[in-house]
């Protein structure tokens, strides 16, 4: 029993590698018959182009597009509205805030030391 169990769980997690090992066996084949570039040298293709598509159709028999969910639509809905109206500020010109000081205060102080700070040792 654990024999099957490992050998399906082995296959589920080689199944998209096996369009490239087809592609390893069949070499030959594949770059002189199934190639659509055999007629341009240049490319240099060898059977590229059909291991491609063999990967894709992987791909896409692995991941399929599910017809259930639901579409993007650019459309969106309006739930709520409420028009907010534009409000002006206006100064009564009542501040009691002098408008232009002069003096800085500056009540901070702080002391320079350059002696670090150890705790004291204890003997015993």
């Amino acid at each position: 029993m654990k024999n099957i169990l490992f050998i399906l769980v082995i296959a589920l997690f080689l199944k998209p590698i096996l369009p490239v090992v087809d592609y390893v066996i069949n070499y030959e084949y594949i770059s002189k018959v199934l190639c659509e570039n055999k007629d341009k040298p240049k490319l240099q293709c060898n059977g590229k182009c059909h291991l491609m598509k063999e990967l894709a159709k992987a791909a896409e028999t692995e991941n399929p597009k599910s017809s259930d969910k639901k579409s993007f639509s650019p459309i969106q809905e309006v739930l709520f509205f409420n028009e907010v109206g534009s409000y002006k500020l206006v100064s009564c010109g009542c501040s009691k805030q002098p408008k232009n000081r002069s003096t800085y205060l500056d009540f901070y102080s702080y002391l320079i030391t350059n002696s670090v700070f150890h705790p004291p040792t204890i003997l015993s």
